[in-house]
């Protein structure tokens, strides 16, 4: 099975966090899901460094990258995947989306409003118990 390494930010705002919403995909167990931002870790980049990279390509923004907070993975059906997900601080919320069709900040107590991508979940659930 292809194993797929990514990072993924937990953007927080005024207790608020960012979700932002998958666009149209083949893989029907990914299209329109909502997900912390990121993406594939490239050749010679930390951890750090790729999310720094997808965050600004995903949402033109440059936030601070504190601690890694869960490393997730997951088996879909076509690939395993291994997200490293961060906490981050911003510093406004005018973001631009370039890769997602939508986002929304929410609060820790209602990220389950949202039909998360199955590999998210852990990091939805690990959120809401560090009330």
């Amino acid at each position: 099975m292809k194993k797929i390494e990514v990072v993924a930010a937990i953007l927080c705002f005024d207790d608020k966090i960012l979700c932002t919403q998958r666009a149209k995909n083949k893989l029907p167990y990914i299209s329109e899901k909502f997900e912390f931002p990121g993406g594939k870790i490239e050749q010679g980049e930390s951890k750090k460094e790729a999310l720094k990279r997808e965050l600004m390509e995903e949402l033109n923004i440059t936030p601070i990258i504190e601690n890694e907070f869960l490393t997730v993975i997951h088996n879909y059906p076509d690939f395993e995947l291994t997200m490293h997900s961060f906490i981050c601080k911003i510093d406004k919320v005018n973001i631009k989306l370039n890769e997602h069709i939508s986002s929304i900040w929410l609060s820790k107590q209602d990220l389950m409003k949202l039909d998360w991508a199955a590999a998210d979940l852990p990091i939805v659930k690990k959120l809401m118990s560090n009330e």
